[in-house]
């Protein structure tokens, strides 16, 4: 049963179109928590059970097709979890019900997040074959030393023959690397970035590592590096790649020319996806509201609920008061930040709701901006949170 929150009819939000739809699809099983990890997945003890989630996750697709009739999906995105625990014959029965459900353009982009541990050329090839045409692969180090201390599965050999198997079957792959690790030197966190310009990785996400609630290292925090060293490390590690040809295109992410990825693009200008499985979070507009959903978070509720007819555990409604932070804590996460015009068009709201907040983030030093574009100067991407502050309600 969902949670709808109540509605405000307040007239103010006015869309002229809707913005590009993306489908993201969980799959919350992995091999083993990493104890830093806080999202939404389950070590699989036990035998996974694979084709009951599939039909659960169609039926859940089909419960959210009167929120988006007509609508044609630009990018798919598996996330997990680990989604390359599943048979290539699941995601091919899911993709191909998605197909039969959803117009999915010819060209879409379509993800699926990969662990070392899991691959094996012959399954991979297969995924490749039924039209995944992207594979985001958690390296997080190439350093066997530094794998053990965040607790991965994979060691420094599975993390290079993953990525031999991904080149072989994809030219389009991401390599998440993640820095500031427990015991790590300033030269092992640019070692890892070298080994990802090494290996041709079209695209790179470098994550600071950071200790959040609800986690292993949060109750048993491991000695990292100090905030100084860990500030050398971001900025060694963007110049690396900088010089390397990649152009730094948001926050964290680093991609060839062409290779900027389309799916997480669509996130952070503020375009609409359906999240699909246990815990799925989904953004989708209407003419004149703005809505926010969340699945059954636990895979045995989802699968029972999704099955049962509705796996919606809320839907909320996003108000015009909090629309300038909700888009903003996506854009200004881009490096060229935003057109004006995006605002107007993902929100519904004119330009003059967010004037004296861009006043003064300006006079700050945290943005800069001309008639067209608003974009965070090198202090705002330093300082984001403290731009973002400004932005809510």
């Amino acid at each position: 049963m969902s949670v709808v929150a109540s509605p405000r009819r307040t007239g103010e939000i006015r869309l002229a179109q809707l913005p590009p739809l993306s489908l993201y699809v969980h799959i919350p099983w992995c091999i083993r928590k990493c104890p830093y990890c806080d999202f939404n997945s389950h070590e699989s003890r036990d035998a996974i059970p694979e084709q009951r989630y599939v039909d659960a996750l169609i039926a859940d697709l089909e419960q959210s097709l009167p929120l988006v009739w007509g609508r044609r999906v630009h990018s798919v995105f598996f996330g997990g979890g680990t989604p390359s625990l599943f048979s290539p014959d699941s995601i091919d029965r899911f993709l191909s019900s998605a197909r039969a459900l959803l117009p999915i353009e010819a060209d879409a982009e379509i993800t699926l997040e990969a662990n070392p541990g899991t691959f094996e050329a012959g399954k991979f090839a297969a995924f490749r074959a039924l039209g995944i045409n992207r594979l985001s692969i958690g390296i997080q180090s190439f350093d066997a030393d530094r794998l053990r201390a965040i607790g991965r599965v994979h060691d420094d050999r599975e993390a290079h023959r993953a990525v031999e198997i991904a080149r072989a079957n994809f030219d389009n792959f991401n390599l998440d690397l993640m820095y500031a690790l427990p015991g790590q030197t300033h030269d092992q966190a640019l070692a890892d970035v070298e080994q990802a310009i090494t290996a041709g990785a079209p695209h790179v996400s470098a994550y600071h590592l950071t200790i959040e609630p609800n986690t292993l290292f949060h109750r048993h925090p491991p000695p990292l590096p100090d905030d100084d060293i860990a500030a050398d490390m971001q900025i060694a590690i963007e110049s690396r790649l900088g010089a390397a040809g990649f152009g730094h295109y948001e926050t964290s992410a680093f991609a060839r020319p062409g290779r900027n990825c389309r799916h997480n693009g669509n996130y952070w200008l503020f375009g609409d996806y359906l999240g699909i499985g246990a815990g799925a979070h989904g953004k989708v507009s209407l003419r004149d509201r703005i809505i926010r959903q969340m699945k059954q978070r636990h895979p045995r509720d989802f699968m029972d609920q999704a099955l049962a007819g509705d796996a919606v555990q809320t839907t909320q409604e996003v108000s015009a008061a909090d629309l300038p932070f909700e888009f903003m804590m996506n854009a200004l996460r881009l490096t060229d930040g935003f057109a004006l015009s995006a605002f107007v068009e993902r929100t519904g709201l004119p330009v003059t709701v967010i004037a004296s907040r861009l006043d003064a983030a300006e006079q700050k030093g945290l943005i800069a901006r001309d008639h067209l574009r608003v974009w965070p100067t090198e202090r705002g991407r330093r300082f984001l949170n403290d731009l973002l502050q400004g932005f809510l309600a």
